[in-house]
């Protein structure tokens, strides 16, 4: 296996740097004054290694700014053994997240398509785009959701009692990604506390690491162990699609096709009376939202508790604010719609907590064809890559931009100009699943911060991006209830 993998490495070494340079070739003559400045670098490794020290190390947007101040909002560059257009700004934000599916194409790296299936949203563009989107929105809409909070609330509630009441050591993010998977779990597939949900998560946890690897397929590297996790989760996907079509058949749930995503998807039908999406694409997206939801809500949460130990005047008001709601209600009771509403503050720290600490940095196009930007020529086949929260640390569009400050987000404060503030993307690529994010978000620091106090073991515990944020202990810390906790039935 070892000298497979050799030879594999070696042929990519003599291939890649091969077309590499064709592509140099290729742009050096009539679109060589057009294109952007900045440098292509050495064939295949060009900026990759700088940017990916950058990013571990959390300094993308210093590497960042260094090459705007030298080259402007738009550069050239090669990342990932492709020639690449860096774009920078609002106007960036809004021409990558509003463009015409005809000009930019949502290419993401190949372990990303091969594991999730080239049928995710993310993938997806024009029609295609449209048409799933509304399948998926049409649960994950907040008309819809209200209906979830406790069943949200039941899964926190229960996450709190197994995992932190009864310890005295935390670790916060693992902690939150077990919540974040549980509630997906619940909410997407309808499946409930037990032996399928145990079975699931070290699979679903291969398939993520696979996400982002080199597509090499074998048994013992991580995009061979994400393949092979992808093969054990689409059965028994597809069997739970089976259970809850046999489901509505039988039962005729059409007044209950909220129940969970699967059964929504499954009674959303075209003018034909065929559902509007095949099995295939169900399974693909409906592993392309747990991986959205399970990274990027847990790594707001952990934020937030690192925030509200190092800062004891926002945790105050937090607290105040969540203990006049939990005042009104017995301690086990279950949270309602009209309790998040008056959660203002919590979710303004939220909000600012992204601002500074987005979970989401990077966004990749490719190019169908030439395109003219800023003056300058995108051509056809090169790489896109936007970094859309660098619009967050810009002090042209939020005052001292270090600086948390929640009250950015007040009623009075002037709003930030369109396409600025993106932790959520933007036009028809906002996420869907922005409204559970929030209802998850605003449901766990209730229930954390009216039952336990806690500090951090490690001060400064540092965290890099893989490309997502994490804790170099997992956010270590010390975890005291507040009160006698009662009994809870799972």
């Amino acid at each position: 296996m070892e000298f497979i993998v050799f030879v594999t490495l070696l042929l990519l070494l003599i291939l890649v740097p091969t077309f590499f340079l064709s592509k140099q070739k290729k742009y050096s003559g009539h679109l060589a004054g057009q294109l952007p400045p900045g440098s292509l670098g050495l064939p295949v490794i060009g900026q990759s290694i700088g940017f990916l020290k950058a990013l571990s190390a959390d300094k993308v947007d210093k590497w960042y700014q260094e090459r705007i101040t030298k080259y402007g909002p738009v550069w050239k560059a090669s990342l990932f053994g492709c020639p690449t257009v860096v774009l920078n700004g609002p106007n960036a934000n809004k021409f990558i997240y509003t463009c015409d599916g005809s000009l930019l194409a949502n290419s993401q790296p190949p372990s990303i398509s091969r594991i999730l299936g080239s049928n995710n949203i993310i993938e997806l563009s024009g029609n295609d785009h449209k048409r799933v989107r509304t399948a998926l929105v049409s649960f994950l809409k907040l008309e819809v959701l209200k209906q979830y909070v406790a069943k949200v609330d039941d899964e926190v509630q229960h996450n709190l009692l197994t995992h932190w009441h009864g310890t005295k050591e935390v670790q916060v993010q693992s902690l939150m990604k077990v919540l974040t998977f549980n509630i997906i779990c619940s909410l997407l597939f309808g499946i409930e506390r037990g032996p399928k949900r145990e079975k699931m998560l070290p699979l679903f946890q291969d398939l993520i690491e696979g996400l982002l690897s080199i597509p090499i397929n074998l048994p013992f590297t991580k995009f061979g162990r994400g393949i092979i996790a992808r093969e054990k989760l689409v059965p028994m996907i597809s069997q739970l699609i089976r259970e809850k079509r046999e489901a509505l058949e039988e039962q005729n749930q059409q007044h209950n096709s909220h129940k969970d995503l699967i059964t929504s998807l499954l009674s959303i039908h075209d003018n034909d009376s065929s559902t509007m999406m095949s099995e295939e694409e169900i399974i693909d997206n409906i592993l392309a939202l747990m991986v959205a939801g399970y990274d990027t809500t847990s790594v707001l949460l952990t934020f937030l508790v690192k925030l509200l130990a190092n800062d004891k005047s926002i945790y105050s008001t937090i607290v105040r604010e969540q203990q006049e709601i939990a005042s009104k209600k017995a301690y086990e009771e279950a949270l309602t719609w009209e309790d998040l509403t008056k959660m203002k503050y919590t979710w303004k720290v939220a909000t600012e907590v992204m601002r500074i600490n987005p979970p989401v940095t990077l966004s990749f196009r490719r190019a169908k064809q030439d395109i003219e930007y800023g003056g300058f020529i995108i051509p056809k086949g090169w790489q896109v890559m936007l970094s859309a929260p660098m619009t967050h640390m810009d002090d042209s569009i939020f005052q001292n931009p270090t600086m948390f400050d929640p009250t950015r987000f007040e009623k009075h404060a002037p709003p930030p100009p369109p396409f600025s503030y993106v932790a959520f993307g933007g036009g028809p690529r906002m996420c869907p699943g922005t409204e559970l994010a929030k209802m998850e978000t605003l449901v766990m620091m209730h229930r954390l911060v009216t039952r336990f106090n806690w500090e951090l073991l490690k001060k400064d515990e540092s965290f890099k991006r893989v490309p997502m944020p994490e804790f170099e202990q997992g956010l270590l810390v010390h975890v005291k209830p507040q009160k006698k906790m009662v009994s809870y039935e799972a």
